[in-house]
């Protein structure tokens, strides 16, 4: 009696990323009322900031009076139907603030910008766009668990996995672009296009321009897309500093040419503004035919005129702006300095990284057995009886068990810290026995992760999995 969409269970909600935000809901952590609980840490989000936002809106009444300068009000204009391309204000002041993250090496043209409700929202839309039931993108390892739904769930689209390796900070390689490229042959799937998340979402780190050059080229040659989700832009907190691909195209030449127009960005307020609840979501592309469908899908998902003007005042506030970028980077570096200096009292390295609001925690010498079964033992682990939610590896799709993402940037400094009293007490008390062996199975590792992986790391859709299953 119901679609297949509504009974199957290609929406990625029993991943252990959500399944452990399901436990932190039975049982969150407060200060006063449950301070036994279980403290979210597997919650990408910018909550270190708000006091300049607030101080903003004190001092500026206006804009949430909905009156404008000449304290006349706006309400009816704003309340009355609006159409999908958005309001020419905010656009314009939105694609300025996306050129002062970039510290102003590349402009962006108001017309090629689609809003959308939110960054889940873009990268679906642009999904539609490039690519048919069926066809698959490649998306670098680890990479954000969300995206097996945003990308997958109503596309029908395919995910191929290009598996990076912590030999080398997990940085995408020519070779493992090629290897994911044959993969998906193999799999008698066309591939449409690569997306990449810049800054990396879980890793924490950005894109050297070799890897943008790599991609580029990689692109060129295969005639298909790339899509840069660039939602962490204005999070790069120490060098390097951030790459945008806009930036890599212009230094190139290629603004003007074919390849330009299969290349696409993604960015969103939730991130850099802290702003998720406001569902603020851009794509931008130099693609006529894509930016015009998309507009026309965005009647799915419009952002409010209200919300639209709100914003449009913030962002044209150019010195409020520079000085909020300037200084939610200073306190995201101290609040991930706390959080890195925490774990290496416990004996716990992170990846260096220079941006987003996580580390890429290194847990391996902690794992019972080197498999993703040792990983989840040690999750649930850490989830009951440590109290904290963090995200395993696995779920992000890294290809080497025992990585971890964990958040610093949506608590307070004294739940962070609290936290990290947890971790240490845990790790006191942990059986040392199995460490030296575990640690003795890591150079052998890589010649074999493939074969340990989780067997829905490599799942496509839920209908080629029952075709599968039928066969067996």
């Amino acid at each position: 009696m119901l679609s297949e969409k509504v009974v199957c269970n290609s929406h990625g909600q029993d991943s252990s990323y959500f399944l452990g935000w399901e436990e932190y809901e039975k049982n969150p952590y407060d200060e006063v009322k449950n301070p036994k609980g279980i403290i979210q840490m597997g919650l990408a989000e910018n909550q270190l900031s708000f006091d300049l936002l607030e101080s903003w809106l004190e001092k500026n009444t206006q804009p949430m009076a909905f009156r404008n300068h000449n304290n006349q009000s706006i309400f009816k204009d704003l309340a009355l139907f609006q159409d999908y391309h958005g309001l020419p204000a905010f656009k314009n002041a939105l694609v300025k603030f996306m050129s002062e993250i970039r510290g102003g090496s590349v402009s962006f043209d108001p017309n090629n910008l689609v809003l959308t409700a939110g960054a889940t929202s873009a990268n679906e839309t642009l999904m539609f766009c490039l690519a048919n039931p069926g066809d698959a993108f490649l998306l670098p390892t680890p990479y954000y668990p969300g995206f097996d739904r945003d990308l997958k769930w109503r596309t029908g689209a395919e995910i191929v996995p290009i598996h990076c390796s912590s030999l080398n900070g997990f940085r995408i390689t020519k070779s493992a672009l090629e290897d994911a490229y044959k993969q998906a042959e193999k799999q008698n799937l066309k591939v449409k296009g690569v997306l990449v998340t810049n800054p990396s979402n879980p890793l924490g780190t950005s894109l050297s321009l070799h890897e943008l050059d790599l991609l580029v080229n990689f692109i060129s040659s295969r005639n298909i897309h790339l899509v840069s989700d660039e939602i962490y832009s204005g999070t790069v907190f120490s060098s390097p500093s951030f790459i945008s691909i806009m930036e890599v195209l212009k230094n190139k030449n290629l603004m003007n040419t074919e390849i330009a127009k299969r290349v696409h960005i993604v960015y969103s307020l939730s991130k850099d503004l802290g702003l998720p609840g406001f569902r603020i979501g851009v794509i931008y592309s130099n693609n006529e035919r894509v930016v015009s469908a998309a507009t026309k899908m965005s009647s799915f998902g419009l952002v409010s005129s209200q919300t639209q003007y709100l914003l449009s005042e913030i962002l044209s506030d150019q010195n409020f702006t520079k000085t909020y970028l300037s200084e939610n980077r200073r306190r995201l570096k101290e609040r991930h300095e706390m959080l890195v200096s925490g774990l290496k009292k416990s004996g716990i390295g992170c990846l260096p990284s220079n941006s987003g609001l996580f580390c890429w925690v290194d847990m391996r010498h902690l794992l019972s057995s080197n498999t993703f079964e040792g990983e989840m033992e040690l999750w649930k682990k850490i989830v009951y009886q440590v109290g904290l939610n963090i995200s395993p590896g696995s779920s992000c799709h890294c290809s080497e068990p025992g990585w971890f993402r964990v958040c610093f940037a949506n608590m307070s400094e004294e739940t962070l810290e609290l936290a990290m009293q947890r971790v240490k007490s845990f790790v006191e008390l942990m059986p040392k026995q199995n460490n030296q062996s575990c640690h003795q199975k890591l150079m052998n590792r890589n010649s074999r992760r493939t074969k340990s992986l989780p067997k829905w790391v490599f799942e496509l859709s839920f209908h080629q999995r029952e075709i599968v299953a039928n066969e067996r």
